[in-house]
């Protein structure tokens, strides 16, 4: 079975072609979001080549992008601020076919169900690391969208109810512990980006060390809060930020040691994901399958 996944992002559109039994990527193709075509017309063109590359063998299309899905994930229905004129926008009516949309990072995990690092667990929480904080839950090895699809949202739970409020309301969120986006304030405008922040933190800067762990015990409070709310087989992170490896492992390891609650010396393992820039068009694809399914 064949099955077409685009992963539509504020800077590259992703799309693959999958043999949705065996995980094979058949064909994979970026377009920047931004450039010589509007972006809606380059997931048109993207959706049409990876169909001829097929020979018309299609058995569904799904679409994964940033915001909140209807309840019949036909499309984004909540996306403020960022790609104007996705909310609303019917991608089915426009492709001419019955397309599944879903979140960009809900995605992410149902990649990692289907064919990744989370393959042989049932209950997995996962958090993507990279501009925010995104996530997904899945229970009893299905997607957990919950009402108004706001599930797995798991960057904008609180760490430090005193600090600033974040995009949702949230204070202290975790999303603007660790998240990318906002390296620059947390770090009185010294760093850029968190690959500069790391960077100098392996060259022995304390403030960058200070900083560092600052988030990665932030991050550690979230994960064990998120463990001990839905008790799960596995953590899986993914995003960006996971590229640092063992300078984000080792210290989450210890911090770690400090706050999951582990009944009986039990302790919950966390995996770095299995699949990269390319998880939210696999994801999209193995969801249109499934719900094609259904």
């Amino acid at each position: 079975m064949n099955a077409i996944g685009i992963d539509l992002g504020g800077t590259w559109i992703k799309g693959v072609l999958m043999d949705i039994d065996t995980g094979e990527v058949v064909k994979q193709l970026y377009h920047p979001t931004t450039g010589e075509k509007d972006w809606k017309q380059a997931v048109f063109e993207t959706v049409a080549n990876l169909r001829d590359h097929s020979q018309g063998l299609v058995e569904a299309v799904g679409l994964s992008a940033p915001g909140l899905p209807n309840e019949t994930n036909q499309y984004i229905a909540f996306m403020p601020v960022r790609l104007s004129g996705l909310e609303g926008f019917h991608w089915g009516h426009f492709l001419n076919d019955t397309v599944h949309v879903i979140n960009d990072a809900h995605a992410a995990l149902v990649a990692e169900s289907r064919f990744g690092i989370a393959k042989s667990y049932r209950n997995v929480v996962m958090l993507t690391l990279g501009t925010g904080v995104g996530g997904g839950i899945l229970i009893d090895g299905k997607l957990y969208q919950g009402n108004f699809q706001k599930a797995g949202h798991v960057g904008h739970i609180a760490v430090d109810g005193e600090s600033v409020q974040d995009v949702t309301g949230m204070p202290g969120s975790l999303e603007d512990a660790i998240g990318n986006a906002t390296i620059e304030k947390r770090s009185l405008g010294r760093f850029t980006s968190t690959y500069e922040l790391l960077e100098a933190y392996k060259k022995g800067d304390y403030f960058a060390q200070w900083l560092w762990l600052s988030s990665v015990r932030k991050l550690a409070v979230g994960i064990s809060s998120l463990i001990n709310c839905f008790s799960p087989d596995l953590v899986v992170l993914g995003g960006g930020i996971t590229q640092a490896e063992n300078d984000l492992l080792l210290p989450l390891a210890e911090f770690m040691n400090l706050y999951e609650w582990r009944p009986g010396g039990q302790t919950t393992p966390i995996k770095i994901a299995q699949f990269g820039d390319m998880a939210g068009a696999i994801g999209a694809a193995s969801f249109a399958i499934q719900r094609s399914i259904v």
